[in-house]
C-alpha cells in the first residue's frame, strides 16, 4: 500500500476499517485521484440560453417611484421573473460594450457616465411579454423623468449562474447576474459538496479493486480490461457487495467487434447484486431454481477467483430494492445500454475513470446525451488521478 503523503494515510485509515477480504483483494498499489462531478444534459445546454430585456434609466431619487410603478403596471411573473440578475444597476456596474454603447449616444450619457453618477439602470422586463409603447407613456408620467425616456432592449442570460465563476463572466459581457448558490439544472451544488466529500476518503481502494478485476479478466481472455465494484456505504462502515469483470468474449470468443453486451462489467455486477436479493430470499422459503441454459448470456455467475470471493458475501441488506442508494465504480464510463441499467437499478452514485467520448452514455460534454435532471437520484462523477491505469 503506497501510504505516501496525507492521501496514503487516509486510504490506509479507511482500509483498515473494511471487512478482511477487501483488504485482502486491495492491490499494494492504490491511485490517488480526486472526484469531478459530471453536468447534467441542462446545466451545458441552457448555459448560454439568452433572451432581451428592456432597460431603463432614471435619476437614483426617482428610482422609487419608477420601481413601485413598474410593480403596479406589471405582473408578478415579469417583475420577479429574472432573480438571478440584479434589477439596478449604476452605470459603472455596467459591462465595459453597455458602457461605451450608451456613453456614445449623447452629450447627457456622456455626463451621466462620468465622474460619480446621479443616475441609474433599471430592467424594466423580458421585452416579449412588454408593450414599448405602454411602458414608455408609463415611466414618461413618473416625476423626474420627464422629456425622452431612455428605454433600450440588451441580451441577458435566461437562467440561473450554476457558479460563481460563470456569474461574474456573465455580468462582464451581459447584466450584472448574482449567483445564489443554487443550481436551477442540476443538483445543488451543496449536495454534490456533501456527496463528494462522502465518497471521497475511500474511492480510490474501490476504484483499484476495479481496476484490477479488469486486468484479471482481459488477462484470462474473457473481455477488454474493465471493471466494476459495488458497494453499500453505511453510517458505520462501507461494505462491497459486487466485483465484476467484463465478460464479454466469454463463450463466444472474439467474434465481432463488439462482443456480447449483456456481459459488460456494470450489467454483470449489477445482476450479481440481484442475485444476491434473491438467493436472501430463497433462503427465507426454501426455494432454490438454478437455471439450466445451454447459453448464458448474462455471464453473471463468477467467473474469476476474486468475483467468486465477493460473490459469497451475503448482501448487507437482504430487503433492500434493486441497487437502491448502492454505489458503483467502474474503470470505464458505462455504454448507453448499461447506463440506462444503472439508472434504472436505483444505483445511487456512479463513478468511474476513463471517459469514453464514442460509446459512453453519462457524460454531456461530449455527445449532448448523458445525465438529465429528471433522473437525479442517480449521482455520476470522473474519477482523475494522474496515473495510467488500464
Amino acid at each position: 500500500m503506497d501510504e505516501d503523503g496525507k492521501d496514503g494515510r487516509s486510504i490506509s485509515r479507511s482500509l483498515a476499517a473494511q471487512h478482511p477480504l477487501v483488504r485482502e483483494l486491495v492491490p499494494d498499489e492504490v491511485e490517488h485521484g480526486v472526484l469531478i462531478p459530471l453536468k447534467t444534459t441542462l446545466e451545458l445546454r441552457d448555459d448560454y440560453q439568452t433572451g432581451r430585456v428592456l432597460i431603463t434609466r432614471t435619476p437614483t431619487k426617482a428610482a422609487n417611484p419608477v420601481i413601485m410603478m413598474l410593480r403596479n403596471l406589471l405582473p408578478d411573473e415579469i417583475i420577479k421573473g429574472a432573480p438571478h440578475l440584479r434589477r439596478c444597476a449604476k452605470p459603472s456596474d455596467l459591462p465595459a460594450h453597455l458602457k461605451a454603447q450608451f456613453m456614445n449616444e449623447s452629450p447627457q450619457s456622456r455626463q451621466i457616465h462620468t465622474g460619480k453618477s446621479n443616475w441609474i439602470y433599471i430592467i424594466v422586463g423580458p421585452e416579449n411579454m412588454l408593450n414599448r409603447d405602454e411602458v414608455l407613456r408609463a415611466l414618461s408620467s413618473v416625476e423626474g423623468m420627464e422629456g425622452e425616456v431612455f428605454l433600450r432592449s440588451i441580451p441577458v442570460p435566461m437562467v440561473s449562474p450554476t457558479s460563481q465563476v460563470q456569474a461574474a463572466m456573465w455580468s462582464q459581457h451581459f447584466w450584472p447576474a448574482l449567483y445564489r448558490k443554487n443550481n436551477p439544472l442540476g443538483p445543488h451544488p451543496s449536495m454534490i459538496a456533501r456527496q463528494t466529500e462522502e465518497i471521497a476518503g475511500d474511492a480510490a481502494i474501490w476504484m483499484a479493486l476495479s481496476h484490477k478485476v479488469a486486468r484479471q479478466a482481459h488477462a484470462a481472455g474473457f473481455g477488454e480490461a474493465m471493471g466494476a465494484c459495488i458497494i453499500q456505504r453505511g453510517e458505520d462502515k462501507t461494505t462491497i457487495v459486487a466485483l465484476a469483470g467484463d465478460a464479454r468474449w466469454k463463450q463466444q470468443g472474439k467474434v465481432g467487434c463488439t462482443g456480447n453486451p449483456m456481459a459488460h462489467a456494470a450489467m454483470r455486477a449489477i445482476s450479481m447484486v440481484a442475485q444476491k436479493l434473491v438467493r436472501a430470499e430463497n433462503k427465507k422459503t426454501q426455494i432454490s431454481q438454478p437455471p439450466i441454459l445451454e447459453f448464458e448470456a448474462f455471464q453473471d455467475s463468477p467467473i474469476l477467483e476474486d468475483e467468486r470471493k465477493v460473490f459469497e458475501l451475503e448482501h448487507p441488506n437482504p430487503d433492500g430494492y434493486l441497487c437502491h442508494g448502492l454505489e458503483m465504480y467502474l474503470t470505464h464510463e458505462p455504454c448507453v445500454m448499461c447506463s440506462m441499467a444503472i439508472l434504472h437499478s436505483r444505483m445511487g452514485k456512479v463513478v468511474f475513470r476513463h471517459r469514453m467520448p464514442l460509446t459512453g452514455g453519462l457524460c454531456s460534454e461530449d455527445r449532448g446525451g448523458g445525465i438529465h435532471p429528471s433522473r437525479g437520484r442517480t449521482a455520476a462523477a470522473d474519477w482523475a488521478c494522474s496515473g495510467a491505469a488500464s
